[in-house]
């Protein structure tokens, strides 16, 4: 776990591969942070264990509180970066209905709006293509926050992210979707704070080199 920036209400870290971003029977961020800090940390935002990246966690009641609000109002801005099968558009939205089956933790997309079915909606960007391997790199801003999305939502169109068995890849390594910005008001005196995150340069992502390089 690297850490970005901490104060007394917030940290803002890295979370690795395969660590659980909430409390779990496995190694978690929260175990991470009580250890290396001496702090409890408050969960606002989470990402699946197959997902690398920036997060910020609450570290008392009432920073968690303004931290959820954020969150609940969409004013928290998240956006991610993805290695998909394909050649996807220079631009483009989804937008879709997406229904959670916690028995089997996998996400659908639904034909309509039903019980149990949520919005899902984010834009995205093309920033290079490898023709030989067919594959895109995509930076993702997502306006909701559904289990799953950006995996089911790109799975569903026909671009299953690298590595993600669970809708559709074959590849077996690990799943190439990383959280590389995250921005919001801090809790206490509302500066707006943005922080970035590079994906490691090993699996998939050393295939398209220089990859701060594409993004700016």
């Amino acid at each position: 776990m690297k850490t970005l920036y901490i104060d007394k209400d917030i940290i803002v870290c890295e979370k690795p591969y395969g660590v659980s971003s909430q409390a779990s029977s496995g190694e978690s961020m929260l175990d991470l942070i009580a250890t290396e800090h001496k702090k409890t940390p408050f969960v606002v935002h989470r990402l699946d264990v197959t997902t690398t990246g920036v997060m910020v966690y609450a570290l008392n009641e009432k920073s968690a509180s303004c931290l959820s609000a954020q969150v609940s109002c969409r004013e928290l801005e998240k956006e991610y970066l993805a290695i998909v099968h394909g050649k996807t558009d220079a631009l483009g939205e989804m937008t879709d209905y997406l229904y959670h089956d916690r028995h089997i933790n996998k996400s659908f997309v639904a034909e309509g709006v039903r019980r149990g079915v949520k919005e899902a909606r984010l834009e995205y960007k093309t920033l290079a293509y490898l023709e030989g391997k067919g594959l895109s790199l995509v930076k993702i801003k997502l306006h909701t926050g559904r289990t799953h999305q950006i995996r089911v939502q790109f799975s569903s169109r026909g671009f299953s992210l690298y590595g993600d068995g669970k809708y559709g890849a074959k590849d077996n390594d690990k799943i190439a979707l990383h959280s590389c910005s995250i921005a919001f008001k801090h809790p206490q005196g509302g500066k707006f704070m943005t922080f970035s995150s590079l994906p490691s340069s090993a699996s998939a992502w050393a295939l398209f080199g220089d990859i701060e390089s594409l993004i700016k």
